[in-house]
């Protein structure tokens, strides 16, 4: 038990279901009044999500090893650029089966680390870790709902090619079937977690369903990856990292945030730095937007990001099963 990494993790939760409702709420006011959000506007809007969410997996070498030799360092990180690298290539030459690829990986990624913060949470306040079954419940459809239902949206063609034509058929000719599924395990989900008064996790699956249901796709994309998973991944990096840790059992949550956000900082700048070079040196693949060549940058960062922090979902699934 530990109140002040508690307290973190509760006022991460609370700011993302703000985040989310807030979202929500702007963007039905703007229905209701005929104004619609011009594409271009989204994807700023989409472009700066992705800029506040990157600083969270940029300390994944000071997480995985803590206090381990420098060898082993220099090794970790040569696999860690290695591996990006060849996603980039990956992803660059087939960007539609790269793309989906990604959608599965990130699917995943998102819904389990979900589950495993809300786990985390409990246990930082002394209280009683989530079975595995209820985590498997949730995750799935938390995972996939705001990737799935905004990729399945009869607005996101228009947005797929202003960032990429290659990826706008990425769903072939199953793009309703996919709709109707995440749609159905996700009302089932919340169905079985309320028979289960996990009325904690119902919420969140219900606001990021209405996130997927009600606002735009760049606008869901932007308020999950940048307000929601972001943010609670940067609650998770607090206990494992020293100075963080003892901001936060002084209380003062804003210099534990700080503490986990400021190691990252470099990979913000240097993640837009290397995009537009891509896009001045490899004008074949990286040309159509800044949005795209960062986006290949982003998912391809996410495969060795991902291999990282399933250690600690695992860990955390574990405690769960057990």
């Amino acid at each position: 038990m530990s109140p002040g990494i508690a307290l973190a993790y509760k006022s991460c939760q609370k700011f993302s279901r703000v985040s989310c409702v807030v979202a929500i709420v702007l963007i039905s006011i703007l229905n209701l009044a005929r104004v619609e959000l011009n594409i271009s506007v989204q994807l700023i809007i989409a472009l700066s999500a992705l800029a506040l969410g990157i600083p969270h997996g940029a300390v994944d070498h000071l997480v995985a090893l803590p206090s381990r030799p420098r060898s082993r360092l220099i090794i970790y990180m040569g696999i860690y650029v290695v591996l990006a690298a060849c996603a980039v290539a990956f992803i660059a030459h087939w960007a539609t089966l790269g793309f989906q690829l990604v959608l599965i990986m990130s699917g995943l990624h998102f819904g389990f680390g979900d589950a495993s913060f809300k786990n985390e949470e409990l246990e930082y306040s002394g209280k009683e870790r989530n079975s595995l079954a209820t985590e498997i419940i949730f995750a799935i459809p938390a995972g996939f709902i705001a990737l799935l239902l905004p990729l399945t949206n009869s607005q996101t063609a228009s947005a797929l090619a202003r960032i990429n034509e290659d990826i706008v058929n990425w769903a072939g000719g199953y793009s309703h079937l996919l709709r109707m599924a995440t749609l159905t395990t996700a009302l089932l989900s919340l169905g079985c977690l309320a028979l289960l008064k996990k009325f904690d996790l119902a919420l969140d699956l219900l606001l990021l369903l209405l996130l997927g249901l009600l606002t735009p796709p760049l606008i869901t994309f932007a308020i999950y990856f940048g307000c929601w998973h972001a943010i609670r991944h940067t609650a998770r990096l607090i206990p494992k990292l020293h100075k963080a840790q003892n901001l936060a059992d002084a209380h003062d949550l804003w210099g534990a945030l700080r503490a986990a956000v400021f190691p990252g900082l470099y990979a913000l700048i240097g993640t837009v730095c290397t995009a537009a070079i891509l896009m001045v040196f490899s004008p074949t693949n990286f040309s159509s937007s800044l949005l795209w060549s960062t986006l290949v940058l982003v998912w391809a960062l996410t495969v060795p990001h991902m291999l990282t922090t399933a250690r600690f979902d695992f860990s955390a699934l574990g405690s769960a099963a057990k």
